[in-house]
């Protein structure tokens, strides 16, 4: 053992002053820390959207917004199905089966949809991020085909796209309409951004 005398005075201040500074250190760390997690506003952002659709009469779109972006249910008429036989020759995809917007497996078929009157795509194009404009009436149109079936105009850049978001050939935009994750919750309530199929 040594023989050097302990100064408690001295001894109790530095003790003192490391818990001040450990104490001050958490302190500081905490709110840091805490900022690092998305916000109430951002996970609402990102959450998935519940719908209603019970009120969707034939031929009617509706816009709601998620993840930020503009999401289409449009309820299509069944002269509106049957256009899509007549667009399957033109379009450049017509199996969805590109993969810049990986397409979920229940919407791999002609309508794109899980139900074939409700297609629900992102109505953002995926040339250059424009958003294209309804065109639903079919017949000749200023900047659209005389065979034209009724789809969606991008004004940008002339891209088309059938009634299922598909994009006709010899189009700027490289890819078919996003179709987001989504399901019914029953007949009329849909929920957009997430997939217990996926």
């Amino acid at each position: 053992m040594s023989d050097i005398p302990v100064d408690n005075s001295r001894r109790n201040w530095v003790l003192i002053t490391c818990g001040a500074g450990a104490v001050g250190g958490i302190g500081a760390a905490v709110p840091f820390v805490a900022s690092l997690t998305p916000s109430d506003r951002a996970k609402a952002a990102g959450a998935p959207v519940e719908v209603d659709v019970a009120d969707l009469k034939p031929g009617d779109k509706l816009v709601v917004e998620w993840r930020g972006k503009p999401v289409w249910i449009l309820r299509r008429t069944p002269e509106q199905l049957k256009s899509l036989e007549k667009t399957e020759s033109q379009v450049a995809d017509p199996n969805s089966d590109r993969k810049q917007y990986p397409t979920p497996d229940y919407a791999k078929n002609q309508a794109r949809s899980i139900k074939p009157e409700i297609f629900v795509a992102v109505g953002i194009c995926s040339h250059l991020g424009c958003s294209p404009s309804d065109k639903l009436t079919p017949g000749p149109q200023p900047s659209l085909p005389d065979d034209w079936q009724g789809g969606f105009l991008c004004p940008c850049h002339g891209s088309t796209f059938d009634l299922a978001g598909r994009v006709f050939k010899n189009k700027p935009a490289p890819d078919n309409l996003e179709v987001p994750p989504h399901m019914y919750l029953s007949d009329s309530r849909l929920l957009i951004g997430e997939d217990k199929k996926a």
